[in-house]
């Protein structure tokens, strides 16, 4: 048996929003706990660890891990099958984009112009595209979103961008500030943040605001464009739509 700490170290995730939050939402409980009442993980609840930690890495989202966890007749074999053949689709993907790239850094060096009709070869922008649509294709929310955004155009677009890095920006004044989860600043910004997504793409429920929350944090690629712009933002955005929904039940 292990701590929750060794565990930490050993799959290179974090105490809090990782192992914790796994333990709060019944996705990976401790086999065991300690006599001072400490989780405590046994070999099996590495092995499930492990599969989360795979399926993250994919771009699925906590829920989305759960639901495929949780699954009657679920099988680890072929789960770790389906997940080694999605990791070779994913560097096939980002093989190709490295050549890409390589061929433009060259074109840069060498003053020369690139050939139009192949310089966007390697970069296959579908990818994100398909994976939305597996993830989400069948829900209301997705297909709102796209009836919506397929008819913007460019001032529309800026608008959303100029928008949405003001909601950022607010975010991280709150937290520069140290202002707490719940302090009334916070869930203003959280509310904009809802009203946001609910006047450019679809009805952004407090249910759904909340797990998008869970999502910036559990998602490697959206907790790391929340922190790029300081370190921690993701956590915190979560922890303000936590709040929020929280105060609203």
């Amino acid at each position: 048996m292990r701590t929750v700490g060794e565990v930490a170290r050993l799959a290179g995730v974090t105490v809090r929003a990782g192992l914790h939050h796994c333990d709060e939402i019944g996705l990976l409980k401790p086999s065991g706990r300690s006599e001072s009442g400490y989780r405590l993980y046994s070999y099996d609840d590495l092995l499930r660890l492990q599969e989360i930690v795979g399926w993250q890495q994919l771009g699925f989202s906590l829920k989305d891990v759960q639901a495929l966890l949780d699954r009657p007749g679920y099988d680890r074999g072929a789960a770790l099958r389906r997940q080694r053949a999605l990791a070779e689709e994913q560097r096939d993907r980002f093989t190709a984009m490295l050549g890409a790239l390589d061929e433009a850094l060259a074109a840069n060096l060498e003053g020369r112009l690139l050939k139009e009709d192949t310089m966007f070869e390697g970069f296959d922008t579908s990818a994100y595209a398909d994976e939305a649509e597996r993830r989400w294709g069948d829900t209301t929310e997705y297909q709102e979103s796209q009836r919506r955004v397929s008819g913007y155009g460019a001032e529309e677009w800026k608008q959303v961008a100029a928008e949405a890095r003001d909601i950022e920006d607010a975010f991280a004044a709150c937290l520069a500030d140290g202002c707490a989860p719940t302090n009334a600043r916070a869930v203003a910004v959280a509310e904009r943040h809802r009203q946001h997504i609910s006047r450019w793409f679809y009805e952004c429920t407090p249910e759904i605001h909340r797990g998008l929350g869970e999502m910036y944090v559990a998602d490697e690629r959206f907790r790391a464009n929340w922190d790029k712009r300081c370190e921690g933002l993701a956590e915190y955005v979560r922890s303000v739509l936590v709040a929020k929904s929280e105060s609203a039940e």
